[in-house]
């Protein structure tokens, strides 16, 4: 065969066949510098695109020859013969190849490649008449040169470049025959499968345009009738962002399909539309990360209140119990106490040290299930329970959700909101709370519920029974100014629009402040006293006075006036018949006096002083002990008359019945007992002292009150060592099992006590 050199042009994803004539794109220096060396050129398809420098290595062997248009970049080339490479010889501005030219492949055509030809005509002409090969010439491929129009069918059919110089360098007809039936039977499949997609998108597409006819024409209609016709958008939008539980999900979307069914002018419209919105609104799945970092709780807790040792360790206790089980229920926390103690705000610091969201509900005077429960939907006016709201308002599943004042709900016709609690605060239950309105399953288990409380008399058994019941008792004057110090004045101070201005109240200020104006086992009336003061003092500033540096106590006593001014010593002097008892009250402790008289006439024992029915049967257990002791020659138990001052309060309890029996001792032997002494405890007919309640906030507000010695029962030992230190070394506790050995203290003036210390 012949062997000449002729310039090179490298292709990129490119074949070109023998007799075709097709347009070149030039753009490497050396391929234009080939292209305008000569009108001859060999042209030849790169194995590596990305080489932009080939060798010979990097070259497909077979390649083709032909005439070159002149050009610069853009030009068009005459291919005219199959050639080989045989050498490349790199020039100074182009390559130039040495080659063989080659013949076409062989033409003699056996019976079994004349077979396969004519099966791939067949199979041509069946897939011509539905494709985009329509308009190819059959008749050219019964031409006796048949073997050369393989080049001209290959570019027909698309082939890959690959396919297409496999094709080019191959001798054999029966080889590329098969190739050419590989290709047509995938170009086959993939128009089935076109075919198929497009059939398929066409009906989803009329069902589509068919759907946007029918919501156009909906939607002119509803403009004709002045209506929104994009109204439910937004809620679609949303409901399809948000992970609902599949209940929810599901009645959310029956509800919006009804909606889209209704005449936004109904009734039935306003309240299936306020219905979805409330399950959009609901944070179904979202949560608050809580922050289980006890020395920063702590931290937070002894910045907001000062004192409740023993409530903020139990916080920090149920801290670490969630550090290491997240997955552990929180308990449910009851804090008891008088008011002004810093129930409410210490839930807030709870809030706060969890990182929490806080919501409060207030149950005081609450006497309707449904106000917890909600009422159903189809009554007028319906909405949800309050419970649901506060969730609602969080816009969190695991708030810390406050119920204050749990112990004043009332029971009515209505319902008993106290049993609709059982469901909210058990742990086993709550899990899927149902509320009437929502008429879903809701799950409460992630709040951590606390619950307020004066008493725990009005809070129902198997309500309480769900609680952790956490005392907080009255404050004692020093740790009353601490927190005045700390909390209080700095706030009022603020809130008066004086804390720029340098003013000091010192502690002995404070103190006198409480011992005068206050007598309260919180921190309230002490919050009032010190904004009336401040007040005053921010109108004379403003009347265009001075302001002193520093408020001493006269100064104070001066500002505040005798308004106000609170009894706070204890009687210098008894009568007969009078004792001091210590009872407790929702207000915290308190000093009551009993007085007691016997009467010349009638039967029997009066009573007065608006009394509840356990104290009236004290007094009555009192007046029957007493009648039932041998009589003295010349005495016998008279009628009598039992009276506790500030009638207008009601009072009620067991633990009067110790100070009663006193009182009517003292009245019956003419004796006056000791003024310095105060007592408490329940009695029995046989003459028992047995334990009460409530002994450390009796405790405070007698130490507030100036009594300095104590009957308490000696089963109540163990909770003096709740008490303060201060106050334990300033009080004198006489511990009795008996009412003699009562008796026999309260008398004599001189005795010998036991003390807490």
């Amino acid at each position: 065969m012949d062997q000449a050199r002729l310039p090179l042009i490298p292709l990129v994803d490119t074949v070109v066949f023998p007799g075709t004539s097709v347009p070149l794109s030039l753009h490497r220096p050396r391929s234009l510098a080939a292209a305008a060396a000569g009108s001859e050129v060999i042209v030849v398809t790169q194995r590596d695109s990305s080489i932009s420098e080939p060798e010979l290595k990097d070259l497909y062997r077979v390649g083709v020859r032909g005439r070159i248009s002149a050009g610069q970049s853009e030009c068009r080339l005459e291919a005219v013969q199959r050639v080989k490479l045989l050498f490349l010889h790199p020039g100074a501005d182009y390559l130039e190849a040495s080659y063989e030219n080659l013949s076409d492949p062989n033409g003699t055509l056996d019976p079994e490649t004349e077979a396969v030809r004519r099966l791939l005509l067949d199979e041509l002409a069946a897939f011509l008449t539905s494709s985009h090969l329509a308009g190819i010439n059959l008749a050219r491929l019964q031409e006796p040169a048949f073997p050369g129009q393989l080049y001209w069918l290959a570019l027909q059919l698309n082939l890959p470049w690959e396919s297409r110089q496999k094709i080019l360098q191959n001798q054999s007809v029966r080889d590329c025959l098969d190739l050419l039936r590989v290709h047509l039977k995938y170009e086959v499949q993939v128009r089935d499968l076109k075919k198929n997609l497009t059939d398929q998108a066409s009906q989803d597409l009329d069902k589509v345009k068919r759907e946007t006819l029918l919501r156009q024409e909906l939607a002119n209609i509803q403009r004709e009738l002045g209506e929104d016709p994009n109204d439910l958008l937004p809620l679609r939008e949303t409901l399809d962002h948000l992970s609902l539980p599949g209940q929810a999900r599901q009645e959310a979307l029956r509800q919006l399909h009804q909606l889209e069914k209704m005449q936004p002018a109904s009734s039935e419209y306003a309240v299936g539309r306020s219905y979805l919105e409330l399950l959009v609104d609901l944070p179904w799945n979202v949560f608050t990360q809580d922050v289980l970092d006890l020395p920063a709780a702590r931290l937070v807790l002894d910045e907001d209140h000062f004192g409740l040792q023993s409530v903020k360790e139990r916080i920090l206790e149920f801290l670490a119990v969630m550090k290491l089980n997240p997955q552990a229920h929180a308990p449910i926390l009851c804090f008891v106490g008088p008011p002004g103690t810093g129930k409410t705000s210490l839930g807030m610091s709870i809030a706060r040290a969890l990182g929490r969201k806080f919501e409060r509900l207030s149950l005081g005077g609450m006497h309707d299930e449904g106000e917890l429960r909600g009422h159903r939907r189809t009554y007028v006016g319906a909405m949800t329970g309050r419970v649901i709201q506060a969730l609602r308002r969080a816009k969190v599943c695991n708030p810390l959700l406050m119920l204050d004042e749990v112990d004043k709900l009332n029971r009515s016709f209505e319902g008993d909101p106290a049993a609709a609690l059982l469901e909210v605060l058990d742990p086993a239950q709550n899990h899927e709370f149902h509320d009437n309105y929502l008429d879903l399953p809701f799950d409460l288990s992630k709040v951590f519920f606390i619950t307020t409380a004066n008493t725990l008399e009005g809070i129902p058994a198997p309500l309480l029974d769900r609680m952790e019941v956490i005392r907080l008792a009255g404050y004692s004057p020093e740790e009353k100014v601490e927190i005045a110090r700390r909390h209080l004045l700095p706030k009022q101070l603020l809130e008066t629009g004086l804390s720029d201005r340098n003013l000091s109240v010192p502690v002995e200020t404070l103190d006198a402040i409480i011992t005068q104006y206050t007598r309260e086992a919180g921190v309230r009336g002490l919050q009032r006293q010190l904004a009336r003061m401040l007040r005053r003092l921010a109108l004379r500033l403003s009347e265009g006075g001075t302001l002193p540096e520093q408020i001493d106590a006269q100064e104070a006593f001066r500002i505040l006036g005798n308004e106000g001014r609170v009894q706070t010593e204890v009687r210098s002097k008894l009568g007969v018949g009078v004792a001091a008892g210590l009872a407790y009250t929702e207000l915290g402790g308190e000093v009551i006096y009993i007085e007691a008289s016997c009467l010349p006439q009638g039967e029997g024992l009066s009573l007065t002083g608006h009394l509840g029915e356990i104290m009236k049967e004290s007094a009555q257990a009192a007046y029957s002990f007493i009648r039932s002791q041998p009589e003295k020659p010349d005495q016998r138990v008279p009628p009598m008359h039992l009276h506790v001052p500030a009638g207008a309060t009601p009072k009620d309890g067991p633990s009067a019945g110790l100070a009663m029996v006193c009182a009517m001792t003292s009245a019956l032997d003419g004796k006056a007992l000791r003024p310095d002494t105060a007592m408490t405890g329940e009695i029995t007919l046989c003459g028992l002292v047995l334990p009460v309640g409530g002994l450390k906030e009796k405790i405070l507000a007698a130490h507030r009150f100036g009594i300095k010695r104590m009957l308490l029962p000696k089963a109540n030992a163990n909770s003096l060592e709740d008490l303060p230190t201060k106050v334990r070394d300033e009080l004198e506790f006489v511990l009795v099992e008996s009412i003699d050995q009562a008796l026999a203290q309260v008398f004599t003036p001189v005795v010998e006590s036991l003390s807490s210390t």
